[in-house]
């Protein structure tokens, strides 16, 4: 084949030519520099997170391409949110009172547990599940969503704007987040339901 395809992961804003690439794009006798000059515009917006870039070659005649793909949906959602991580921190206990209590408690469910034993008949118990609260890293408005889709646009499968919006919050859901302080699953019953149709025309 003609051309040679080189798939690099920069940083976007921050692309700099490393010892793999250097050589190969020397060898080709194209300004380096330059290109790198290129990818760092057209990968500017993406600052602060890593974006996968296609290097297009064409060996005989010397001239290039540059593709620059997206970041991942969770690493958009960072950046819209100023996030460093989407998962909270866990809290350790650290002070003694808390110490103390646990030790109490612990104490209080041991004796429970022995009074238990001692009774000759015990009626059959169901273990109720204590519901687990998720932290909420964040929320995102709906122009955020919108600002995230048509970043990831050209990625999605979704033949309109409507379905691709869709698609983004179907990624969201396993995330610790709510859109226009509801859970993904009922927001997007609300776009399901054209609630939101006006924002999302293109």
């Amino acid at each position: 084949m003609s051309k040679e395809t080189i798939d690099l992961l920069v940083e976007g804003g921050k692309a700099a030519p490393g010892p793999t690439t250097a050589p190969k794009l020397s060898q080709y006798e194209l300004n380096i520099g330059e290109v790198f000059k290129e990818i760092n515009e057209k990968t500017k917006e993406y600052a602060g997170m890593n974006v996968p870039v296609k290097l297009i070659i064409d060996k005989k005649t010397k001239e290039y391409s540059i593709k620059v793909g997206t970041p991942p949906v969770s690493s958009l959602v960072k950046k819209e949110l100023g996030l460093k991580k989407l998962a909270p921190e866990k809290k350790e206990e650290t002070t003694t009172e808390e110490v103390k209590e646990k030790k109490e408690n612990n104490a209080n469910n041991e004796k429970i547990k022995e009074e238990n034993e001692k009774k000759e008949s015990v009626a059959p118990t169901t273990k109720k599940e204590e519901s687990k609260e998720i932290m909420i890293m964040g929320n995102l408005t709906i122009d955020q969503i919108i600002k995230i889709t048509k970043m990831k646009k050209e990625n999605l499968l979704a033949k309109n704007m409507k379905n691709a919006v869709k698609e983004i919050i179907s990624s969201i859901v396993s995330m610790p987040l709510t859109i226009e302080n509801k859970s993904p699953k009922e927001f997007l019953k609300d776009i399901e339901q054209g609630k939101y149709d006006e924002k999302i025309k293109e």
